[in-house]
């Protein structure tokens, strides 16, 4: 068994996190205080193929596989995870197309998506449909040679700056009766709708998207009708779920940083606080979280890249990266002391951004129904 990286993969750590440290660090408080996305910053990494990780060659991406894209994500969500989300998010958008997409739909969409050209996203959630699917309530109906859409989708990401939306809407009735669209943002009838203001990730966009009798051509439907369901479930599980978890093994491990360094600097009874054995134990219980995380999420992805199915180890990362990353960064603020509530300092902010990660592409409840989908189909 191997648990390293090759030489590729480490040239890539490196030149993320020099990245991220030298162009997204100075923007985090910014972000922050105005909750605004750095298009700026967008660019410069779409210049450098980020945002086409995962798109092939031959669409203009980079052709990488889902460790080179946790390698990616972890180190932009140990600098800011609201980037780390805006970046995955797209990832997600992106892959219903580059799976299930006809070569027309690919060769029109994929390589402006690659190079950050264009930004995407993948609308699912509703008022009345999140956890429950099917619950959602957004039809659409064909008439003629386009699909007339009505609805309205809740805590999207990316809803204010994607100009490429992956929409599902109910055409039936039941778990066939669900279908993903390819919708462009200057659609007739597609209007993005309230920007929520939200305590955490502050600095990635989220919102509504609604639909007033929005028309879609027949040719932008993703699949056949009724195939909705499993595009929607594969794509959050293999490209949303690690997505997330790699933004919240970012955070982890940041905390992790923040905590023993700020141990070894402050000084109480004339020695540092990192001699404290209460201190002591907050830092092994943040390592601890942190490389069982890195375990959990980069076999995940391993299983991913060698053609797995790995459903139930997407969901133990997911369920186990975004619990740790809250409780590692209330533990990197107890280290801290008073000095992890001021907001110039990055405990507080991280545990903001931690505790947004654990509702994201399924809350820690649904991870729990997959996993144990999985354990009793082992006896």
């Amino acid at each position: 068994m191997d648990f390293g990286f090759s030489p590729e993969q480490e040239m890539l750590r490196k030149t993320v996190r020099e990245f991220a440290e030298k162009e997204i660090a100075p923007k985090v408080n910014w972000m922050d205080e105005t909750g605004e996305v750095p298009m700026d910053i967008i660019e410069k990494m779409a210049k450098l193929g980020f945002m086409g990780v995962l798109v092939p060659k031959e669409y203009g991406g980079l052709g990488m596989g889902h460790i080179e894209r946790m390698i990616l994500l972890e180190e932009i969500g140990r600098v800011s995870p609201a980037m780390a989300n805006t970046v995955q998010v797209h990832h997600l958008g992106i892959s219903p197309i580059a799976v299930f997409g006809t070569e027309e739909q690919k060769k029109k969409w994929l390589s402006p998506l690659a190079k950050g050209e264009k930004i995407a996203t993948l609308a699912v959630t509703e008022p009345t449909g999140g956890s429950d699917v099917l619950g959602m309530q957004t039809t659409a109906k064909l008439e003629g040679d386009n699909y007339i859409i009505n609805g309205r989708k809740c805590f999207i990401t990316n809803t204010h700056i994607a100009s490429v939306i992956g929409i599902a809407a109910k055409t039936g009735e039941g778990p066939k009766g669900l279908s993903v669209f390819v919708i462009e943002s200057d659609t007739p009838g597609f209007r993005p709708g309230r920007k929520e203001n939200k305590f955490g990730l502050r600095g990635c966009n989220t919102g509504e998207l609604v639909f007033e009798n929005c028309k879609v051509p027949k040719e932008n439907i993703l699949g056949k009708e009724g195939d909705g369901l499993k595009i929607a479930l594969v794509s959050i599980s293999n490209v949303g779920r690690p997505g997330i978890t790699a933004g919240a093994l970012g955070i982890v491990g940041r905390c992790l940083e923040e905590a023993v360094r700020y141990s070894k600097q402050r000084v109480l009874y004339g020695k540092p606080i990192s001699d404290l054995q209460a201190i002591q134990w907050h830092l092994a219980d943040i390592y601890m979280d942190y490389e069982t995380s890195t375990l959990l999420t980069y076999r995940a992805a391993w299983l991913r890249d060698k053609g797995e199915r790995c459903d139930a180890e997407n969901a133990m990362a997911k369920f186990w990266a975004t619990e740790a990353a809250v409780r590692c960064a209330q533990k990197a603020m107890a280290v801290f002391g008073a000095y992890g509530c001021m907001k110039e300092l990055v405990p507080q902010r991280l545990l903001r951004d931690a505790w947004l990660f654990i509702s994201g592409a399924g809350t820690s409840e649904i991870m729990r129904i997959v996993m144990a989908r999985q354990a009793l189909s082992m006896a």
